[in-house]
C-alpha cells in the first residue's frame, strides 16, 4: 500500500501511525527525511524552513524533552492534507525533570512523493504528576484509553 496522496481514510490512518512511530524513535536524522528539503514548519511560536532547521529544532527538542512518548490520531483528511490530534508526555530537563503532557493539533500538507512539505503544530503543555501519566514504561501508546475529556 502506497502512503502518498491522494489519501483514503485507510492510508491517512496508516500515515499518521507511521509518523507516530517515527517520532517515537526520537531520531532527528531519520525524522527529517520524512520532510521535503524545503519543508515549511510552524511549531508553536517557531517558524522553520528546510532540512537543516528541522534537524536543529528536533535535536534541541529532545535535549529538553526526555522520556518522550507520543500518540497521534487522525482528525481529518483530504487528498493531500491530514489533520492530527496528538498527546505526548515528557520530562522537562529545563524545569527540574517535571513530567508534562502536551495536547495538540497538527495539520500536514504532502508532496506527491509522500513526504511532508508543510507542518503546522499548536500545542499546550500541562504539568502532570507521576501517577497521572498514561504512557508509562513500555506500554503501547495505542492501547491507552484516552477519555473524551482529553479529546
Amino acid at each position: 500500500m502506497s502512503l502518498v496522496p491522494p489519501f483514503t481514510k485507510e492510508t491517512a490512518i496508516k500515515k499518521v501511525k507511521k509518523a507516530q512511530d517515527l517520532w517515537n524513535t526520537r531520531d532527528p536524522t531519520a525524522i527529517a527525511k520524512a520532510y521535503t528539503e524545503d519543508s515549511i514548519w510552524r511549531n508553536r511560536s517557531s517558524f522553520l524552513q528546510g532540512s537543516d532547521q528541522i534537524l536543529s529544532f528536533l535535536t534541541a527538542k529532545w535535549e529538553k524533552e526526555k522520556s518522550y512518548r507520543l500518540r497521534k490520531e487522525l482528525f481529518a483528511f483530504s487528498e493531500d492534507k491530514i489533520a492530527v490530534q496528538f498527546w505526548y508526555e515528557y520530562q522537562d530537563s529545563h524545569d527540574g525533570m517535571k513530567w508534562k503532557r502536551c495536547y495538540g493539533l497538527e495539520d500536514w500538507t504532502f508532496a506527491e512523493d509522500g513526504r511532508m512539505r508543510k507542518r503546522q503544530m499548536s500545542g499546550n503543555d500541562v504539568e502532570i504528576e507521576e501517577d497521572q501519566r498514561w504512557f508509562v514504561n513500555s506500554v503501547d501508546v495505542n492501547d491507552i484509553e484516552i477519555s473524551e475529556a482529553h479529546w
